[in-house]
């Protein structure tokens, strides 16, 4: 290892996806993101990039997931107070 930086390991991002977006994409971030420091400590920095961009990958898509599930309830919820069907 040349001195080649840690990647990023995306745990926090990971965590918030899982409490707050959709808990399948979170849970595969958070196992990614914590392979990032064990190979990278290990020496192997292809393997840690690697378990970067995957764990980048599962924590952008359960955010994209779980921001058009929000935007789909939230459109539901308003046609329905429109239209009497959930009225307050």
């Amino acid at each position: 290892m040349e001195n080649q930086p840690k990647p990023k390991n995306y745990l926090v991002e990971s965590i918030l996806v899982t409490l707050f977006c959709c808990l399948i994409f979170g849970i595969l971030g958070i196992v990614n993101a914590t392979k990032v420091n064990s190979e990278y400590e290990a020496g192997n920095y292809e393997a840690a990039v690697k378990a970067s961009n995957e764990a980048k990958k599962w924590t952008k898509w359960g955010a994209i997931i779980g921001g058009a599930i929000l935007v789909i309830y939230i459109i539901l919820m308003v046609a329905g107070v429109a239209t009497g069907i959930a009225g307050y």
